[in-house]
């Protein structure tokens, strides 16, 4: 894994991220290239080097040029750049654009000093997708849709019974009275059929219009969680509350004390809840939309009503969740447990997938857990839930690699799978996952089977119980990964389904 996305190089990527953004600050502040230099203790033509990212920079200098602008290092080399760096890099590998020839290592200049025009492209790009999944959707439906069949058939044999008794009335002039009229009705009664049939028509192609899924709102809502770092304050903050109206102060019954506070505010749980069902119960006939609505509010991002109905569900989630495993206690728990999914999932009444998504939002700042990704599948590889970092970028759009924990795991259901994986450029990062059962329908229908995958820099692989009785030093062996085959440069990799679109 490169440090910024697939198929960059991780050097020249990150310099020019972070150069604009330290000579853009310098000049905001009113400080001299000359002054800047001497306080780092380095010459004003590396600085100046440094600035037009031509030069790499990381550990002390970089933490030193930081502090000297008063900025966080992520500030310097933040999230949001890197996402839109491997949004362009993904735009870059679709096959419609080979001809182009289009030079990697540009990708990274574009997003550092053009970032609106970066924007644009993939505003663009992501506007494709959504137009071609919408076309394929309403193409499967003509081709394949049993009622379309039928009603084209039966529109087709209506149209021919009345030009049948249409002609029959036009040609035949010694028709007794009694049978024009017997023609005429069947001419009626069929063109009634016909409207009827037309306006089924009509309103399937309304509903197969409805129900295609645009690909735009799950990207927006992904980038909102990942503009707010995956944690919201005034969601611990309702949550919080939320408990001590419940009476709900830890040790007793949570459940029994949530299905009451439920059934005070006028609502029903369901028969045989869970925890984290009770609370989000409880969300709903509390909240009067207050905390999710104030989020909603400040969600910018959000273009569309499609959108915003998928982040408030989201939000609820995440209220649900901090609801059931409190921001504090988790936290607690997670270092006691050395960030164990599983116990932690026991130990709060949650189930593997629920603790794993509660362990990616544990980003308060000065109260942080490890810095975890998250991604869940279902068997036919569909992501179903996705929390990428700045420097493991989970695909978009498609599969990963095939060699990830998240499908090996679906090949050994409710065995844990744990991965040392290095990328391309030389990152290391911790891998495990484990499938989870979905709710589904009953027999004879299959299970519902899904792959949830946490991943972690090996730097905090040590933090961990996954990290347990691995080497984790620089040269210890590991998995050799790559992010998809369309963008990785491992050119005699067994596992590559397709051609790389973009040249090592």
């Amino acid at each position: 894994m490169n440090d910024i996305s697939p198929g960059l190089p991780a050097r020249s990527a990150q310099a020019l991220l972070v150069g604009p953004r330290i000579r853009d600050r310098r000049r905001a502040l009113g400080i001299t290239q000359a002054s800047l230099a001497t306080t780092l203790g380095i010459s004003a033509s590396y600085l100046n080097l440094i600035e037009a990212g031509r030069r790499n920079i990381g550990g002390a200098l970089l933490k030193h040029i930081a502090s000297a602008l008063g900025l966080a290092i992520d500030d310097l080399d933040g999230a949001a750049e890197r996402r839109l760096l491997a949004d362009l890099t993904e735009l870059a590998a679709e096959p419609m654009l080979a001809t182009l020839a289009l030079d990697r290592t540009t990708a990274a200049d574009v997003a550092g000093h053009h970032p609106q025009w970066a924007r644009a492209l993939v505003a663009l790009h992501r506007a494709w997708l959504d137009r071609g999944r919408a076309v394929n959707a309403l193409s499967d439906r003509l081709r394949h849709d049993p009622f379309l069949a039928d009603a084209v058939h039966s529109l087709l044999t209506r149209v021919a019974a009345i030009k049948s008794s249409a002609e029959i009335v036009e040609h035949a002039e010694d028709l007794p009275p009694a049978q024009l009229r017997r023609f005429a009705t069947i001419v009626g009664s069929d063109s009634r059929r016909l409207a009827d049939l037309a306006q089924a028509l009509a309103a399937f192609f309304e509903r197969a219009h409805s129900a295609v899924r645009s690909v735009t709102p799950a990207g927006e809502v992904d980038d909102f969680f990942a503009d707010r770092g995956h944690y919201f304050p005034a969601l611990e903050e309702a949550a919080n509350a939320l408990r001590g109206a419940a009476g709900v102060t830890g040790g007793e019954d949570i459940e029994t004390r949530l299905a009451a506070f439920v059934e005070r505010n006028g609502a029903r749980p369901p028969s045989g809840a869970s925890r984290l069902e009770l609370a989000l119960c409880a969300v709903e006939s509390a909240d009067g939309d207050g905390p999710l609505a104030a989020e909603l509010q400040r969600a910018t991002s959000l273009t569309n009503d499609a959108a915003r109905r998928r982040a408030r569900r989201a939000l609820a989630a995440y209220l649900a969740a901090a609801v059931a495993m409190p921001y504090d206690e988790f936290l607690a728990a997670a270092r006691h447990q050395r960030f164990d999914a599983e116990a932690l999932g026991r130990a709060f009444g949650v189930g593997f997938a629920h603790a794993c998504g509660r362990l990616v939002t544990l980003r308060r700042p000065g109260a942080e857990g490890v810095p975890f990704a998250l991604m869940r599948i279902d068997a036919a590889g569909y992501q179903t839930w996705r929390a990428p970092l700045p420097r493991l970028a989970l695909p978009r759009h498609g599969s990963a690699c095939p060699l990830w924990a998240v499908y090996l795991a679906l090949q050994s259901p409710a065995a844990l799978v744990r991965q040392l994986v290095e990328f391309p450029a030389g990152e290391r990062f911790l891998l495990i996952a484990r499938t989870v059962d979905e709710p589904g329908p009953a027999f004879p229908m299959p299970r519902r089977l899904a792959s949830v995958m946490l991943a972690c820099n090996v730097l905090y692989a040590d933090q961990t119980v996954y990290g347990e009785g691995l080497d984790l030093g620089s040269a210890a062996k590991a998995v050799p990964v790559g992010p998809n085959c369309r963008v990785c440069t491992r050119m005699d990799c067994a596992y590559r389904q397709e051609d790389p679109v973009i040249d090592a």
